[in-house]
């Protein structure tokens, strides 16, 4: 079936192009699926709209769909009391130590079926989906036992059975040591995190393996054991890295040439450099900046001067971000890390795909790509970024279909 969506005005954010790659007066041709055409409508030869469905944008802005590449969007309970207790005084730090933290979530977790789990998260991902979204990252890392870490990435695959959305999964057993191996983190990643791994991975739960690499979780030479791991199965591998402090976790990442480093508050110019030779993108979180009151902002400045790709994403968690707004997110990487504009919707669309390993099927209105797009009833780009609690999308497409 051809759908052609016409009088629009596209930024297609094209590797390449300049700015964002935006076309007055344009059209995007879907066929079976795929970008067929996207580009000024006058050039759009008349054989090969031949028969398409004609959609009338009114001339409204249409961006590649948005992508969420980091996101915890599947756990049991919540940490509101954690909440409560920051704003009391009490440090990220000091939360974890006393039992609170990712290890707080792990019994709310166990407690729930993949099906549990699944519902539970699916009005967060409607959230997510109402701004447009077409791809979402999850990871596990909430279970901390083989069962219940594979239970959260079954949960995972079925939310992507339930809405229209492209699903990509990460291994996030090396998240925190639950209470059972307190001062034991050798001994879980023997008996829970690797071979839990290799477990999933033969039941094809897994696309990618990530871990913590923080003092008050995994260092980088535990975390690079993982790794080789993950390297040995042929995943690919990221990583929450230099967030609370500078332990090693980005230059880590760049040497295993992982899809991406994120968080990165406390990274520096030799990691920024690093990661721009091994095509590691820079992912950040501001929602968990935000949310724990940190005062260290990543390096931006030294990502461009470096050229390290940057992405955005929501972090979306029921402890340090509990956010499930693409726009809210890009808001704040422009207010909160100065990111530009065109940094920020690069940053949730083909930056992101990037972070993924996905720029080649989204992220960007190119032809052949597949047909993820957002129709927006703005007056220009900028207004995604601009504005606050406001949600503008007209129309979403998902494989070239409008749902």
């Amino acid at each position: 079936m051809k759908r052609l969506l016409a009088n629009a005005r596209l930024a297609t954010l094209a590797e390449g192009a300049p700015g964002l790659g935006l076309v007055e007066d344009g059209a995007v041709l879907i066929e079976d699926g795929r970008i067929a055409y996207a580009g000024a409508a006058r050039e759009l030869p008349a054989a090969l709209s031949a028969g398409a469905e004609a959609v009338d944008c009114g001339g409204r802005w249409i961006s590649p769909a948005p992508i969420d590449c980091h996101t915890h969007l599947v756990h049991g309970g919540d940490r509101a009391r954690e909440f409560e207790m920051r704003l009391e005084g009490a440090s990220y730090e000091e939360i974890a130590r006393a039992g609170g933290g990712i290890v707080s979530s792990v019994a709310a977790t166990r407690a729930l079926s993949a099906g549990e789990l699944a519902e539970a998260a699916l009005p967060r991902l409607d959230a997510l989906l109402d701004e447009g979204v077409s791809t979402v990252e999850i990871k596990s890392g909430y279970g901390l036992d083989v069962a219940s870490e594979c239970r959260m990435l079954e949960a995972a695959r079925l939310l992507a059975e339930r809405r229209p959305v492209r699903v990509c999964t990460s291994w996030l057993a090396a998240h925190a040591l639950p209470p059972e191996y307190k001062g034991r983190a050798g001994e879980y990643l023997d008996e829970v995190a690797i071979p839990g791994l290799r477990e999933a991975h033969g039941r094809g739960l897994v696309d990618a393996v990530d871990g913590f690499c923080e003092r008050i979780a995994f260092s980088a030479a535990e975390m690079e054991r993982v790794f080789e791991a993950a390297k040995a199965l042929g995943l690919p591998v990221k990583l929450h890295a230099e967030q609370l402090s500078q332990g090693g976790g980005a230059a880590l990442a760049a040497r295993f040439g992982a899809l991406s480093a994120d968080h990165l508050e406390y990274a520096t110019a030799a990691d920024a450099a690093a990661m721009a030779r091994a095509g590691t993108v820079a992912v950040l979180l501001p929602g968990a900046y935000y949310f724990i009151r940190e005062e260290k902002a990543p390096p931006v400045a030294l990502f461009r001067e470096a050229g390290t790709h940057m992405a955005l994403a929501t972090d979306c968690n029921p402890g340090t971000s509990p956010l499930t707004s693409l726009l809210l997110t890009m808001n704040m990487g422009a207010t909160l890390f100065r990111m530009t504009v065109a940094e920020c919707l690069a940053g949730v669309t083909r930056e992101a795909a990037r972070a993924l390993g996905l720029l080649a099927e989204t992220g960007t209105i190119e032809a052949g790509k597949s047909a993820d797009l957002a129709v927006w009833s703005v007056a220009s780009p900028a207004e995604l970024v601009y504005r606050i609690g406001f949600n503008p999308l007209h129309a979403r497409y998902f494989r070239g279909e409008r749902n």
